[in-house]
């Protein structure tokens, strides 16, 4: 069976509420290719030289780093979303990440919100590494549905040199996936593996838990020689034990490597015949 181009990491998120260096000792254990670094709360994820070391320790690189773009991360690395996506750029170049994943601004960062797309374009041509600009969904409550995300939450809509898609997040939004990434064409440079059933809630299901064609896309990625990064992003916080979570996390790593593998071995046969 054919290797595929494709490295799979662990989001340090998928480890939640443990630790961002427990996520490395369950990326090397588990025999991830790398690990995508969530910088939020946990003092270790916002220190450089801390990642550098963990990263060496357990032999697992760095490949992308998550710029802390959620409410709970308002105040982490700066109240200023530019400082912030410049730090992330700057340890993303420091440790090795080819990839910076960025959220689209919340409506009421208007100014952010306004040069956002000019201002991601700038700060993509002042380095090699992609900023992969993520794609959201709308907020629901009940029979209510709120807009937080501006120019949009999805992405697709605007500019952008490389896009980030998120398998939970095209769920929540319940739009059609595989026409989502239709849309990114060639700029799909990142790609979060999660599931869900369309719930108002952010799910972040192991791939193949939900309705989300993870499969399929894996497979697609494959096929076309897709030489990204593909992240397994999942809530394990319902885990009753690290065992029961490093369990998920295996599953969401199998699963994966399966699909991408399939895939890869039929397109080396359609083109040796």
């Amino acid at each position: 069976m054919r290797i595929p181009e494709a490295k799979v990491a662990l989001s340090t998120a998928s480890v939640y509420p443990e630790s961002t260096a427990t996520a490395f000792e369950v990326a090397a254990r588990l025999g991830y290719d790398g690990v995508e670094v969530m910088v939020w709360t946990d003092p270790v994820s916002q220190d450089i030289e801390a990642l550098r070391r963990l990263s060496d320790y357990h032999q697992v690189p760095i490949l992308a780093v998550h710029a802390p773009c959620l409410l709970i991360t308002q105040r982490v690395w700066s109240t200023d979303p530019w400082v912030k996506l410049q730090r992330a750029r700057a340890a993303a170049e420091k440790l090795g990440a080819s990839t910076v994943v960025v959220h689209p601004p919340f409506r009421w960062q208007r100014q952010y919100a306004r040069d956002f797309v000019s201002g991601i374009w700038r700060m993509a041509d002042e380095t090699d590494v992609r900023f992969a600009v993520e794609n959201m969904y709308p907020w629901r409550y009940k029979d209510r549905e709120m807009l937080a995300y501006a120019p949009e939450w999805d992405v697709t809509k605007d500019d952008y040199r490389h896009f980030t898609v998120d398998l939970s997040h095209t769920a929540t939004a319940r739009t059609d996936t595989l026409a989502m990434v239709d849309r990114m064409g060639d700029r799909l440079g990142h790609v979060h593996l999660a599931d869900g059933r369309g719930s108002a809630k952010d799910e972040h299901l192991v791939p193949g838990r939900g309705t989300q064609p993870c499969a399929e896309l894996l497979e697609r990625l494959a096929y076309s020689g897709y030489d990204g990064h593909v992240v397994i992003e999942v809530n394990t916080r319902r885990a009753m034990s690290s065992a029961e979570r490093e369990a998920d996390l295996a599953e969401a790593l199998a699963f994966t490597r399966l699909h991408l593998a399939a895939a890869s071995r039929d397109r080396d046969r359609g083109t040796r015949a």
